[in-house]
């Protein structure tokens, strides 16, 4: 699928759901995630934030809601697979242009999030692992399945993976990188990431 697939929209509003509280101990993953669904939607509804003048606003607390709760480290290397361990002097420097590409799309797609609902079916704890099991009921159409893999860095749960329906954002994106780097460059991967995300804007 394409950088910009329909599928990696629909991640990028369901991952809206994942920032945790401050403290995080086995058990506990699905009750940050509710905390998420919160502040996520008090700061996509209040009224004072949607005006044309506070978009940037908008942008910058959810970015300070939400990153905080991602491994971009841990998803970039999942993401590149095999490539990763061939790439060791510039890893930072894909991490860097990866969390970046994320970010853009993903803030400026989290913004749609409208009057969706979300169901918590299930939630697994497994030593430092955990997966956090949600059903998503849109105002219209079909509900679809998010389910949320996370682990356990310090004392915090972060997010290293999403799957919608049986479609894992990682292995999505390894897919599509494998295919570029069996004919490209490493460099113009990078490229190819960067051209997007100056494409989506900020």
């Amino acid at each position: 699928m394409a950088f910009g697939s329909t599928l990696l929209a629909t991640v990028f509003v369901a991952l809206a759901l994942l920032w945790g509280g401050s403290s995080a101990i086995a058990g506990m993953a699905e009750e940050q995630v509710k905390e998420t669904v919160n502040r996520v939607v008090e700061i996509l509804r209040d009224p004072a934030l949607r005006t044309e003048d506070k978009i940037a606003q908008r942008r910058e607390m959810l970015r300070q809601a939400i990153f905080p709760r991602f491994d971009f480290s841990e998803m970039a290397r999942r993401s590149l697979g095999s490539h990763w361990k061939n790439q060791k002097a510039r890893q930072e420097e894909f991490v860097a242009v990866f969390s970046d590409f994320v970010e853009t799309a993903y803030v400026g797609k989290v913004e749609s999030f409208k009057d969706e609902k979300i169901l918590f079916v299930r939630e697994r704890i497994d030593q430092g692992f955990a997966d956090v099991d949600t059903k998503v009921v849109p105002s219209k159409g079909e509900p679809f399945s998010v389910n949320y893999k996370l682990h356990m860095v310090g004392t915090d749960w972060k997010v290293y993976d999403v799957v919608i329906e049986n479609i894992s954002l990682v292995n999505n994106y390894r897919s599509q990188f494998n295919r570029i780097l069996a004919n490209a460059s490493f460099d113009e991967l990078l490229k190819k990431l960067r051209d997007k995300r100056s494409g989506m804007g900020s």
